[in-house]
């Protein structure tokens, strides 16, 4: 069973940003996966770095839409983001560095901070970019 299920619920009627969120889900079950399996940590930092990535890559879609649609929670939305990406930065930097490794309890902090996130701040937009004709 996958340690994040893609459900409707989840769905905030934006085919992009749905997909971006799919793949997202699709990395961190690969790591969980890879984690639960006795991976070393030589295997699950590019898993790790690549989540981080497309992380990045996906909240470039949401802000961007946003700044184009002129979001009007779109200040509160990105410090969410900023938020994130600093603090798994930040953890991917002491593995790298030796510091600390790639745990089921980094995993569970990403799993519910995706999953409310998309299902509270990522939900707030979904009627504003219907009205808006984006689907």
């Amino acid at each position: 069973m996958a340690f994040i299920n893609w459900t409707d619920e989840l769905s905030v009627g934006v085919e992009l940003f749905d997909n971006d969120h799919k793949k997202l889900v699709a990395l961190a079950n690969s790591l969980h996966e890879s984690i639960t399996v006795g991976a070393q940590q030589a295997v699950l930092a590019p898993v790790l770095n690549e989540l981080v990535k497309y992380t990045v890559f996906h909240f470039g879609h949401e802000e961007g839409m946003m700044i184009q649609y002129a979001y009007p929670d779109y200040e509160k939305h990105k410090k969410e983001h900023d938020a994130l990406v600093a603090k798994v930065q930040d953890y991917y930097d002491q593995v790298m560095a030796g510091k600390t490794s790639i745990s089921l309890s980094l995993i569970g902090f990403l799993k519910d901070w995706l999953v409310k996130h998309i299902m509270g701040s990522d939900k707030e937009y979904s009627e504003f970019f219907a009205k808006k004709g984006l689907k």
